[in-house]
Order: C-alpha cells, then sequence, then structure tokens
C-alpha cells in the first residue's frame, strides 16, 4: 500500500478468505486485500468532506438556507419556468428575492 495510509478503524463482518475465494466487484475487478484498504481510505477521506452543496460565496463558508411554503400550483409554474431558463427553482428564488430586496 504505497503512499496510501491504512485506515484507523477495521470493520467487521463475515469471515472471508480474501485469497482462497475469488469475488469480483460491479466492474468484474477481484476483491483482495489491497482492494479493501484502498476502500476504506476512501471512505475515511470521503468522511472528512464536507456534505453538502457547494457554497455561494465561492469559499468553504456556510450558506444560510431560507425555506417558505407555497402552493402546489406555484411550485409547477416555479419548475416549469426553471426547466425552460435551464436553472433551478433555487436560483428563480433566489434571484426573484434579490430583485424584491433592491426595489
Amino acid at each position: 500500500m504505497s503512499g496510501q495510509r491504512k485506515p484507523a478503524y477495521r470493520i467487521t463482518g463475515p469471515e472471508i478468505d480474501l485469497k482462497a475465494e475469488v469475488i469480483l466487484d460491479s466492474k468484474g475487478r477481484r476483491v483482495d486485500q489491497a482492494y479493501v484498504d484502498r476502500a476504506l481510505v476512501d471512505v475515511e477521506e470521503d468522511l472528512g468532506r464536507r456534505a453538502g452543496r457547494p457554497s455561494l460565496t465561492g469559499k468553504s463558508e456556510h450558506s444560510p438556507h431560507v425555506s417558505f411554503r407555497i402552493t402546489p400550483e406555484l411550485k409547477a409554474r416555479a419548475e416549469q419556468t426553471a426547466r425552460d431558463q435551464r436553472t433551478t427553482v433555487s436560483n428563480l428564488a433566489r434571484e426573484a428575492f434579490e430583485r424584491f430586496l433592491a426595489s
């Protein structure tokens, strides 16, 4: 395992002899101990990353979240407009909120 950290934890489960048993992943690659070790390192690295969408500030800062209730009809109109404009309902709402507050 050159250049990779060994995970600080161990997952236990049914005992499998990876040297004797041939186990393939979904892409047909053989699962051996090195494969398992790499997967555990990947999981550990993923746990250290921040979940969620990218920050709107362009930095690693939290973007505040605002939510409100609307009628099903208004939601359907917003979704259709977002599709037509190739954007998201969140972008439409953000732009509308900015225009309203600027007026």
